[in-house]
């Protein structure tokens, strides 16, 4: 996750639990990135990162996290950290791909806003597209 011109860029960043991420500062003033669990308000981390720096981070546990800078209280973002590697974020028609998954029952989650969408699923070879709205 990058910060320009006071702004966290993307605004949504998707990551693997487990994984390291950096978290970069491309403004030309100081900001902090101060990372907190959505659901538990417990804090990740709450550092300052000078222009030009970054601070990597590995998040421990699944879920929704807010991002805030504590000096530029504008600055928001989310994170969603994800053990399985079949997380996708839709694009602006609300479709998307996820490429590779072995065939077999799963539990499909979305996430729209403030709605959880979750849903049983068969993937089988050539099985076509997935509704979730249904």
């Amino acid at each position: 996750m990058d910060q320009e011109q006071q702004t966290f860029i993307p605004s949504l960043l998707v990551v693997r639990t487990g994984q390291p991420v950096d978290f970069l500062n491309h403004d030309d003033v100081l900001h902090n990135v101060r990372v907190r669990n959505d659901e538990t308000k417990e804090s990740a981390f709450n550092v300052a990162i000078p222009t030009g720096e970054k601070y990597t981070h590995v998040f421990k546990t699944d879920g929704f996290y807010d991002v805030g800078c504590d000096i530029h209280p504008g600055m928001s973002a989310q994170i969603f950290s994800s053990t399985s590697p079949y997380v996708v974020l839709a694009d602006d028609t609300g479709a998307f791909t996820i490429p590779n998954v072995p065939n077999g029952p799963y539990k499909a989650t979305a996430y729209a806003g403030a709605q959880t969408i979750v849903k049983e699923v068969s993937i089988a070879a050539r099985s076509g597209p997935l509704d979730l709205t249904k």
